[in-house]
């Protein structure tokens, strides 16, 4: 079945499995928002330990998620993955640099002999969660605002934006009024996700007001992000975007991602979908003494992200677009592997299904159990 696949299916599928990723890679950012949250939640160094040892458990996936992401366009996208991990480099740096003081941070906060002390790798945790996911929110607005760059004839990337005579090399990303939303947005709702997770995951018996301090803090980051959510989807309805004719030629197109919507009504029924669950979520978690809210709002800022990341892709529509040349802009079709390639990696992703269900597995098990004083105080703990 799949070497009856032609080339064009091929390069969509791709898309699709790589927006996947992307959007499962924003629902475990609960880690990243639990750790922004463990200043104001946790009174006590047992409350501390507690939340650390429970974000502790599932640091690494967030982590590997965002590698496999990057890897998965690297394969599939590579002009993508060259121009926009090339040319705005900085942004990418900066990105990875925030998730590697994460890593430092969980391995050495109790470690004997820690001459800089616990709060020295919180503050490592905050800015992981903070930053790097501001950072990750603007560089995917980029998909919508475009990025200054150009391509020769050769695919070499030349970065065009200059700040006083300096060429940020994708920080400029940060400047955008839209792309700065989006990534607040993302930080919000990470620690909305992270303030969930935390209430299914910890057994509160012995530290009851941190419980109420969790569910006060769902309420209150939801509000925060509410804004800077409606900003970005009434931004994308009315904004122009970047179309792609017959010939490949691109233009500006008004609302050109509203039409896209209801050129793609799956798209549509999955914003919709994913908003009404976040908000259930939030609702179960701060209101209904729920501790099942983070796979509420966790699913739905799946389909939410699912749809952000392939809205600006199909019917015609550049994802990439460069706003100095638009010529240079990418779509799916111009930025791909080759159709050897993306047909061999499909046998390859065949296992996918196996390994997401050997991930829930490990995950059931792991969580079986709610995390306790006891055990957040064990010698072997983060």
């Amino acid at each position: 079945m799949i070497s009856n696949l032609d080339y064009v299916t091929l390069q969509q599928l791709w898309w699709v499995l790589c927006s996947v990723v992307g959007a499962l890679f924003l629902f475990l950012t609960f880690v990243q928002g639990g750790q922004t949250l463990l200043w104001q939640m946790a009174k006590t160094e047992t409350e501390s330990a507690l939340i650390v040892n429970s974000l502790g458990r599932k640091w690494e996936l967030p982590f590997t998620t965002l590698v496999l992401f990057g890897g998965a366009l690297f394969a599939s996208f590579p002009k993508f993955y060259a121009t926009s991990f090339g040319g705005a480099y900085w942004v990418w740096i900066l990105i990875l640099f925030t998730f590697i003081i994460q890593a430092v941070s969980y391995e050495y906060r109790t470690k004997p002999a820690n001459v800089w002390g616990t709060k020295t790798y919180e503050t490592f945790m905050f800015i992981n969660g903070s930053v790097g996911v501001l950072l990750i929110g603007a560089a995917v607005g980029t998909f919508y605002t475009g990025s200054s760059f150009s391509l020769n004839d050769m695919n070499q990337v030349t970065w065009q934006y200059t700040l006083g005579g300096v060429n940020l090399r994708g920080l400029e990303a940060a400047f955008s009024l839209f792309n700065l939303s989006l990534g607040l947005f993302l930080v919000f709702n990470a620690r909305v996700l992270g303030a969930l997770y935390l209430l299914n995951n910890i057994d509160f018996s012995a530290v009851g007001e941190m419980e109420t301090r969790l569910r006060k803090a769902v309420w209150t980051n939801f509000l925060c992000a509410l804004p800077f959510l409606l900003y970005v989807v009434v931004a994308i309805l009315l904004k122009k975007g970047f179309g792609v004719d017959e010939q490949g030629v691109v233009s500006m197109v008004s609302f050109k991602y509203f039409f896209n919507l209801f050129a793609l009504p799956h798209l549509l029924l999955m914003l919709l979908a994913g908003i009404g669950l976040v908000v259930w979520g939030v609702l179960a978690g701060a209101f209904k003494n729920s501790t099942k809210g983070i796979w509420f709002a966790g699913l739905g800022t799946v389909l939410v992200g699912l749809t952000v990341l392939c809205l600006p892709a199909f019917n015609n529509t550049a994802f990439y677009p460069s706003t100095y040349d638009l010529q240079s802009s990418l779509t799916i079709y111009n930025a791909s592997s080759s159709h050897f390639t993306l047909k061999t990696m499909t046998y390859v992703a065949l296992a996918i299904p196996v390994l997401l269900a050997y991930i829930a597995y490990l995950w059931k098990k792991m969580d079986s159990k709610k995390l306790t004083v006891d055990e957040a105080l064990d010698g072997e703990a983060y």
